[in-house]
């Protein structure tokens, strides 16, 4: 393909990103830029001496021998080797609200149903390392497997840093103001109602344009995120492939005394000192890189005739287990759409599921539940824990009757992560004072509609001995 033309800078901070910034296109795909033509060597990934003095460096985020459809690897070709930085050392003061590795000793297990209300954005300076915090997760990120949820809200750009996940990839869901990020392969701008792929190992910087900032992040250990199949959908359809946006190479070849990497580290954070930016890489080439996805492009399915598709249908992206059909995570959106069954409860059905459920909402409502449930707000619904619809939507939905016409969701974005694993909770998630304890009651007003002829059943109750009033059949 084209190599669509790259920006350099020197000297110049990496908080001014442009509008019009040119991106790469494509998921899973073999990509190749240089922000100096003719900086990518030719014909070899490692020459003895390569472009202009650049040095030579890999980043892999599979094993050697992952079979090559799964492979994932790209070459840098930067001014410095990123091992040019003094030893890592334990970040003072330690996060306490980061976690990787989920126990009795740091989470809880509980299967109650569970809502926050859109968390404050805090009034002190806090970047988006200082504003993340996990809300749950399962698994470890020393073993390999595992996933973890968390939240973030920020108000100042990273100053004179750069942060490294270690553990696993994110995905991350902006709900309020843009991200500003830079990465080793380049800069991308992420505006709410977007979504960006950060994997694991890359040294990126986030900057907030727009001040005050808040979103979702999933983290998985062990996989990485692909496209799900589509089945008998066939070869079209959910989110296109070519929809997904790469960076295109950017370097900035300048001093930094002092600049710091922060490292996340089976969950904890180290700091290393360097003088230069990290983000010194002039060409590079391969199919590990970081990506953005526009929501609204995604193309939803649903049903035409009667009843309600399983959420399954609107999976944007999954990070699979070695168990077919059984996702370590799935990341589901609910986004604008046609509803037109007949003769059907056109909201999500009241469900248990073998899966546990975590939601959030970038923008609007949510057809399930007909208040409480805000823009930066989330739920959690664990593995066979009851859930669905609130009383005002289901007696709403009821009134409507069967000759509710063709109706459009319009205005709102929601969206899922969906695990086989049994989520253990943080405390301070629990004990937030933004934790809805209602929430509960949003069905208790759910009646029985139960109606039937009641005179035989009666009789033969009576005649058993049965006194108590509830009816036997």
């Amino acid at each position: 393909m084209e190599k669509p033309a790259a920006e350099v800078i020197k000297g110049e901070g990496w908080g001014r990103i442009p509008d019009d910034l040119e991106y790469h296109s494509g998921f899973g795909n073999h990509f190749e830029s240089e922000a100096i033509a003719g900086a990518l060597p030719r014909g070899q990934n490692s020459p003895l001496i390569c472009p202009f003095g650049l040095y030579a460096e890999q980043i892999s985020g599979t094993s050697f021998t992952s079979p090559r459809k799964l492979n994932q690897r790209s070459w840098f070709y930067r001014i410095k080797p990123s091992v040019t930085h003094e030893p890592f050392w334990p970040r003072e003061p330690s996060h306490k609200k980061l976690v990787s590795e989920f126990d009795g000793s740091n989470t809880v297990a509980n299967p109650t149903q569970l809502r926050w209300k859109p968390v404050d954005i805090p009034d002190s300076p806090t970047d988006f390392i200082d504003g993340l915090y996990t809300i749950c997760g399962a698994g470890s990120s020393f073993l390999r497997h595992g996933f973890a949820i968390h939240m973030y809200t920020a108000n100042k750009s990273m100053d004179n840093c750069a942060f490294c996940n270690a553990d696993g990839d994110f995905l991350v869901v902006p709900q309020q103001g843009r991200l500003w990020i830079t990465t080793e392969c380049g800069r991308l701008q992420v505006s709410p109602g977007e979504i960006v792929v950060l994997p694991q190992g890359f040294r990126f910087v986030v900057d907030l344009p727009d001040g005050p900032s808040r979103g979702y992040v999933a983290e998985v250990f062990g996989t990485h995120f692909q496209l799900p199949d589509l089945g008998p959908i066939g070869a079209n359809g959910l989110a296109a492939s070519r929809d997904f946006l790469a960076p295109t190479a950017w370097f900035e070849d300048c001093p930094r005394p002092g600049f710091t990497i922060i490292q996340k580290f089976g969950g904890e954070l180290f700091n290393a000192r360097q003088d230069f930016s990290p983000f010194n890489v002039v060409a590079w080439h391969g199919n590990y890189v970081p990506c953005k996805y526009d929501l609204s492009k995604f193309c939803p399915y649903n049903t035409v005739l009667i009843d309600h598709g399983d959420p399954s249908i609107n999976t944007v992206l999954t990070a699979p287990t070695d168990k077919l059909g059984v996702a370590l995570l799935d990341f589901v959106i609910f986004p604008p759409r046609w509803l037109v069954a007949e003769h059907t409860f056109r909201p999500p059905y009241y469900h248990r599921n073998c899966m546990s459920e975590f939601m959030g909402l970038i923008y609007g409502g949510y057809e399930a539940k007909a208040d409480g449930f805000l823009p930066g707000g989330a739920s959690l619904h664990s593995c066979m824990t009851p859930h669905g619809p609130d009383t005002k939507t289901y007696e709403a939905t009821v009134a409507r009757g069967n000759e509710a016409g063709p109706h459009k969701i319009t205005d709102t974005m929601a969206f899922m992560f969906e695990s086989c694993l049994m989520p253990r909770t943080c405390p301070w998630a629990l004990d937030s004072h933004f934790r809805d304890l209602d929430y509960y009651r949003c069905w208790i007003g759910l009646k029985s509609h139960f109606s039937h002829d009641k005179t035989d059943v009666k009789s033969n109750d009576l005649q058993n001995g049965n006194k108590s009033g509830c009816f036997e059949h």
